[in-house]
């Protein structure tokens, strides 16, 4: 069975210690950062869980990391910090957080959120792995691999092969999939987002992203995904 990871962003070296071990105990594999940039760094090659993230680093405030995340990922955000008025709590949560504890704070009840996240988490995706020919797909990971290598997707481009392996041999219009990967209407229909998002899925994915034989385009109306 494969362990769940969580990537701790905490300046307080006692802290980031105390958590790490318990988290390694508690059968979790674990990742540290002192600072937002190490743990940026850490995200990009090592795709975790649930991150676990403090607002008061000595580089990057951490409401702007938690933006940044979100902006590639859904993995869950669980802010730990010394903040605590009404204001913090709210731009946490509106900036992508999951869940916001306070210090000081009992070991017990974070680890009652963490699994309340994980659990939220594993009902949106499913768990059954997915052979699409040389394409295998781990939802619950949001892993793909290509010919049994890993490839590194985008948040974007990843929710697009989502989409298109939900719907295999079906045309999708253009406006349904920009509803489904844009739901809050971030993207105009004119806009050429879109275009641009499959055109890297398919550099990825396809052969010969010249002439695709995975995304086919349906001219004036949107695109077929063929496994």
């Amino acid at each position: 069975m494969n362990k769940n990871r969580i990537l701790v962003i905490e300046d307080d070296k006692d802290i980031l210690t105390v958590l790490t071990g318990q988290f390694k105990l508690d059968g979790f594999e674990v990742q540290g950062a002192l600072t937002g940039k190490k743990g940026l760094e850490i995200l990009k090659i090592w795709i975790p869980d649930l991150v676990i993230l403090d607002l008061n680093l000595p580089d990057i405030d951490g409401i702007n990391i938690c933006q940044s995340i979100r902006r590639i990922s859904d993995i869950p955000i669980l802010i730990l910090t010394a903040r605590e008025t009404i204001s913090d709590k709210v731009r946490g949560l509106e900036s992508g957080a999951d869940d916001y504890i306070v210090k000081p704070f009992e070991y017990l009840e974070l680890a009652a959120r963490i699994r309340a996240c994980l659990r939220r988490l594993a009902l949106k995706r499913p768990s059954t792995e997915m052979v699409l020919g040389r394409l295998k797909i781990l939802p619950h990971k949001r892993h793909v691999f290509l010919n049994e290598k890993p490839i590194k997707l985008t948040k974007r481009e990843y929710d697009l092969l989502e989409l298109f392996v939900s719907h295999p041999g079906e045309v999708l219009s253009r406006d349904f999939i920009c509803s489904n990967i844009w739901p809050k209407g971030e993207v105009y229909s004119w806009s050429r987002a879109l275009d641009v998002h499959i055109m890297r899925l398919r550099q990825k994915i396809d052969p010969d992203s010249e002439n695709p034989s995975c995304i086919i385009t349906h001219p004036g109306v949107g695109y077929r995904f063929e496994p």
